[in-house]
């Protein structure tokens, strides 16, 4: 049976939400591609839709302005291709002077952080870019330095492309690969849960493929912070066709609307679409509320048992409500997973992207590549801090990985 909503979702406020999906979205199209480095363009709280916090905005052009000057610079990269574009600004394929490492590179334009008062949500990445320094399945954060005008986060770059690009080409994985990605999307999410951090926007495009084939989970700009335990929150944004039904009827939610976001993925990657997709968006957004999980033959009984457990509309009956990673890894879906030797990555991937070298372009959309770089991206401007805390340089930052040196 459906479990109704304490609430009831009426069709006007349906259609409101999805008309705010729709202006935040922009032309973008359900389904379609875009590349992970183009996600700089997020479904945000606007106002009178956040009840999260309550705190006011902090106003960084109103800040003292000294901040020491970066080691490292604008013009210490070579700017090769354009490899996403999104509000704030493009990320480019950079190769860095002194030991020819390769790192994407996020330029975000202050001017326009400051006009959506979006300073928090940038300084929130970066605080969690900070935090997760260490763990094998996430993103790291290599240099963010300023300009003037300009914010740098200079990220691995993860040449092996999206997971939803190889989704695109094969349409489904078999169980062992799609078990592979989801135990490593798990770790991920366990270890920001573990610093009190809700991811909040798990789908195929924030999921990438390092070199080896291991899973890297990027972009935190819908992260929040400070959730602790059951502690819940009530921002709305996500992705709408991964949406957990308690943020879709802005209902408070807590750390299990990741678990909902990795059932949705898991589906996409067995059955090749998320589950309750619809291409008309109300449609879809009625579904996720309402309609029963149906799961059609070809996976196995303990995919279809995660499934249901993941994609409970009751998020305290959910899996991973009580024990979060805990509980997932007891689950008969992952009893092949020694998960010590996963963490380790010991466990051989069971695809290895073919590439041609750290630099390969290959798995990035042309519709970014073809882009022209600006000739005055690597030029030094005029220093203006306006975000403190923002310079960072990692240590051993001239060591070199086996993935990104280049030959």
């Amino acid at each position: 049976m459906v479990k109704k909503a304490k609430a009831q979702v009426t069709y006007a406020k349906m259609k409101g939400i999805v008309s705010y999906f729709t202006a935040l979205m922009k032309d973008k199209k359900l389904g379609s591609s875009h590349s992970i480095y183009q996600q700089m363009d997020f479904l945000r709280p606007e106002s009178g839709l956040s009840v999260d916090d309550g705190a006011a905005a902090i106003c960084y052009s109103d800040l003292p302005r000294k901040e020491p000057q970066s080691q490292v610079s604008v013009a210490d990269f070579d700017y090769l291709k354009v490899i996403g574009t999104g509000s704030f600004g493009k990320v480019f394929l950079a190769k860095y002077r002194e030991n020819g490492t390769y790192y994407a590179v996020k330029v975000l334009q202050k001017d326009i952080i400051l006009s959506r008062k979006e300073e928090r949500q940038v300084m929130c990445e970066h605080r969690v870019l900070l935090k997760t320094l260490n763990h094998p399945f996430l993103v790291k954060l290599h240099f963010s330095f300023q300009t003037k005008d300009r914010l740098y986060l200079v990220l691995d770059y993860a040449c092996g492309g999206e997971l939803f690009y190889h989704l695109q080409r094969e349409w489904v994985f078999g169980e062992p690969r799609a078990r592979f990605y989801a135990a490593q999307v798990a770790s991920a999410l366990g270890y920001l849960h573990s610093l009190n951090i809700v991811y909040r926007d798990l789908k195929p495009e924030n999921i990438l493929l390092d070199s080896t084939g291991h899973v890297v989970l990027t972009d935190f700009g819908l992260c929040k912070e400070g959730v602790v335990g059951r502690s819940t929150t009530r921002t709305f944004c996500g992705t709408p066709q991964y949406l957990a039904p308690e943020v879709l009827q802005q209902k408070e939610y807590d750390r299990t609307v990741d678990w909902w976001g990795l059932g949705a993925v898991l589906h996409e990657m067995l059955y090749g679409l998320p589950p309750f997709y619809n291409a008309d968006r109300l449609e879809m957004l009625k579904n996720i509320i309402y309609q029963p999980l149906v799961l059609k033959p070809g996976v196995s009984n303990a995919a279809r048992d995660l499934l249901k457990r993941l994609l409970n509309r009751d998020r305290t009956k959910r899996l991973g409500a009580k024990r979060d990673l805990t509980e997932l890894q007891s689950h008969s879906f992952f009893s092949s997973i020694q998960w010590d030797e996963l963490l380790a990555k010991k466990i051989p991937p069971p695809f290895i992207p073919s590439l041609s070298g750290p630099g390969d372009l290959s798995n990035i959309d042309p519709r970014f590549t073809e882009i022209p770089v600006p000739q005055s991206l690597g030029a030094c401007e005029e220093y203006g801090a306006t975000f403190p805390g923002f310079t960072y340089i990692k240590e051993n930052m001239t060591s070199l990985s086996a993935e990104t040196r280049g030959h």
